[in-house]
C-alpha cells in the first residue's frame, strides 16, 4: 500500500481541526445532521472545497445498480462519515470503507459527535 500523498495527509488535519472546532462550540448531543451543517459553515470559513451529500452511482458488475449520498467529500480527496451516537461500532467503519471502494478515496474520516472530547471519536482510516 502506498502512503497517502502529502496534501491529502494535510487536508485530513484541517478537517479534523474544523470538526474539533465545532465540537468545541456546540458539545455532544445533538442531531448528526446539525453537526453536518455546521461543519459545512466550518469548512467554508476556512475555504476548504467540500461537497455535502454528495450522490455517487452505485456499480455492480458494471450496471449501474442505485446512488448513495457521502456526507461530505472534501477537496475531492477525503470522505467524511458523521455520526452522532453512543459509540462508533464497526458497521460504521465497514459503511466509510465501502464508500470510499466506490468512489476510489484512499482516505476517510469517521467523526463521532456524541463524545466528551472529540479525539475520541475521530477513526482515520486509509485503503
Amino acid at each position: 500500500m502506498q502512503e497517502l500523498d502529502a496534501r491529502t495527509n494535510d487536508l485530513s488535519y484541517e478537517i479534523i481541526g474544523a470538526a474539533i472546532e465545532v465540537h468545541r462550540v456546540l458539545g455532544p448531543g445533538l442531531l448528526e445532521s446539525i453537526y453536518e451543517s455546521a461543519l459545512c459553515v466550518e469548512l467554508e470559513h476556512r475555504q476548504i472545497p467540500y461537497e455535502c451529500q454528495k450522490e455517487v452511482s452505485v456499480l455492480y458488475k458494471n450496471q449501474h445498480v442505485g446512488v448513495n449520498r457521502l456526507d461530505l467529500l472534501v477537496a475531492d480527496r477525503v470522505i467524511v462519515e458523521l455520526k452522532a451516537v453512543e459509540r462508533l461500532e464497526p458497521v460504521h467503519s465497514a459503511q466509510l470503507m465501502t464508500y470510499m471502494k466506490i468512489t476510489n478515496k484512499r482516505l476517510g474520516l469517521l467523526i463521532n459527535f456524541n463524545v466528551r472530547i472529540l479525539k475520541d471519536g475521530i477513526k482515520r482510516i486509509i485503503l
